[in-house]
């Protein structure tokens, strides 16, 4: 397991539910609770002061149910919901929930859930970083419980999807998955032959068919160049033309 550390908030409105929560975090060595809360009101307050990892959610609460909470959370922290209503499992899931809990839950279902954000946030803090060549040439992404050697130079552009990213190739109609985040690779990447031209997509500026107003066409896939990065993308463009 990852020696990485997962800071934490427990969020119910039961006390004792706070307190049995809480135990459970003090005997999980990866875990490190910030602070106990019992409203998503309260919450709110907290992770507004300071940012954390991992909710333990309870879904049920008065004022601001644990639902409408969690889509107001930044997409840095994650959620585990905890609650006794078991007809809330899918809603849950559809934001995006690590994990769920079903009250009463012992610690043994506490800690595979625990582990399974261990996981996650070991493969996004750095543990799932691309491995980049030294002469920049390839990189090995892990894929699929494998280690994939890709040559940069087959790279037609990269496509965030959530937490995962999307490697299209030359040549290849399907796309390479693997859960890292954008941000990471575009600072593993050499600047000279990629660039992030959009939210979701860094591209290689070696593959650009066509440059049309602010889109680029690459291998037939249009890619629109946001007013972000539109300025140093056009520095780029008048830089190699005639």
């Amino acid at each position: 397991m990852s020696n990485i550390k997962i800071t934490c908030v427990i969020v119910d409105d039961e006390p004792m539910a706070l307190n049995l929560v809480e135990s459970y975090v003090e005997k999980t060595p990866f875990l490190e609770l910030k602070q106990k809360c019992s409203s998503a009101i309260e919450a709110l307050e907290c992770i507004k002061n300071e940012p954390v990892d991992l909710l333990f959610l309870d879904i049920q609460m008065p004022d601001l149910t644990g639902i409408e909470f969690s889509k107001m959370l930044p997409k840095e922290t994650r959620v585990i919901f905890t609650t006794a209503f078991d007809e809330y499992a899918l809603e849950g899931f559809n934001v995006e929930a690590l994990d769920y809990l079903l009250k009463p839950f012992d610690y043994a279902e506490f800690l595979a859930a625990a582990n399974k954000a261990s996981t996650w946030f070991s493969l996004v803090k750095g543990k799932n970083q691309p491995i980049v060549s030294e002469e920049k040439e390839f990189l090995f992404v892990k894929s699929e419980y494998k280690q994939l050697r890709i040559k940069l130079a087959d790279v037609l552009y990269f496509e965030g999807l959530k937490d995962y990213i999307k490697i299209w190739l030359k040549d290849n109609p399907k796309p390479v998955l693997t859960l890292m985040s954008l941000k990471s690779l575009e600072e593993e990447l050499p600047k000279t032959n990629f660039m992030r031209v959009h939210r979701s997509f860094i591209v290689s500026l070696k593959n650009i068919d066509v440059i049309e107003r602010s889109q680029i066409i690459i291998n037939k896939q249009r890619i629109t160049v946001s007013e972000q990065y539109k300025s140093a993308f056009l520095e780029f463009a008048n830089n190699n033309s005639l």
